[in-house]
Formats: C-alpha cells, sequence, structure tokens
C-alpha cells in the first residue's frame, strides 16, 4: 500500500542479501554492507518463498539492478538489516526496515531532485543516520553508533559500491538470488 507521501509499505520484511555477494564493512555497532543486485520477478519469487517482499500485486513485470547498500545493526545476539538503499538503475529507492512491526517502507529517490542515487544514500549515511534509524526502529542503536566509525569506512564502502557498479557477475548473481543464499 502507498501513502498519500508516497511511501510504500509492506507487512513483510524485504529480500535478503545474498551474502556470497556482500562485502561488509564494520564501524562499531553498525556494519555497512555493498551488494550488486539483480530483481526481476523469478528472483522476487525465489525470495517470497522465504517470506519477503517480491513483486506487489498489480506490480508491472520487475527487471531491475544496482548496488545495494545496507546497513546492519546488532539487536541483541543478531546483527539486522535496518536500512536499505537500493541504488537501481530504474527505480533507485530505499527502506526503512522495522523489526518489531515486521514490516518495511519503500521511499522511492527521485534522481532529478536529488541526484546520483548512490552518491545520495552515501551522503544519507554520513549525514542523516540517526534519525534514519531512528524511523526504522533502531533507537538504541541511533543513539548508541559513533558517527566517526562510520565516516573512517565511507570512502572504502564509496570505493567497493562504485566497484561494483562497474565490475560485477550478473549470472553468478543470478544463480546466487535463486538459490536463496543469503
Amino acid at each position: 500500500m502507498t501513502d498519500e507521501h508516497g511511501v510504500t509499505h509492506y507487512d513483510q520484511m524485504p529480500i535478503p542479501p545474498v551474502e556470497a555477494h556482500t562485502q561488509y564493512f564494520e564501524a562499531g555497532a553498525v556494519t555497512l554492507g555493498v551488494e550488486y543486485r539483480l530483481l526481476d520477478d523469478a528472483i522476487a519469487a525465489a525470495s517470497e518463498k522465504e517470506g519477503a517482499e517480491g513483486n506487489a500485486a498489480g506490480a508491472s513485470q520487475l527487471d531491475d539492478r544496482g548496488v545495494s547498500l545496507h546497513v546492519f545493526g546488532v539487536d541483541g545476539e543478531s546483527s539486522r538489516e535496518y536500512l536499505r538503499f537500493d541504488c537501481f538503475e530504474e527505480d533507485p529507492h530505499y527502506h526503512y526496515v522495522d523489526w518489531q512491526a515486521q514490516t518495511n517502507q519503500m521511499v522511492h529517490i527521485d534522481p532529478d531532485a536529488q541526484g546520483d542515487a548512490l552518491g545520495w544514500a552515501i551522503d544519507r549515511i554520513r549525514n542523516r543516520l540517526a534519525p534514519m534509524l531512528e524511523r526504522a526502529g533502531a533507537s538504541s542503536l541511533a543513539r548508541n553508533y559513533d558517527p566517526s566509525l562510520v565516516e573512517a569506512i565511507l570512502p572504502a564502502v564509496e570505493a567497493e559500491a562504485q566497484r561494483a557498479r562497474l565490475h560485477h557477475d550478473d549470472e553468478a548473481i543470478r544463480s546466487a538470488a535463486l538459490r536463496n543464499d543469503p
């Protein structure tokens, strides 16, 4: 369901990252992941078997790709994804992942107004991470992460994101996603 602000609400969790194709960068209480993702109807259908969001009812055929930046934090004993920036070619967007409510909200990025989605996402992580984590239901994480540790890894995150944007193996990514190799 999309609200009057253009936010799409899902009563399920997003498609998880494919571990084998995600590079992780630790920054104290948060970890950033960089992944090149493919999203099509077959991949969405494979992920739905695991209870993750796929093609919303009435949506057109899925066929998009691009770099995803994942923001993880430790909640209790497990690491969970709270934010995801899907810097896709056709439909760039980001997610607020609320584990307590078992929902996620997807917000579209307007490339005309906000520029390159990847640069925009890096800037949000650098300058707006605390309020975004708060909105995702990660209040404790928002209060306790160290922005200087995040800032210290951002150059490596951005370099990996640019590398992934230009050099990726679509067939290996597709194969892993269809096998549901989280």
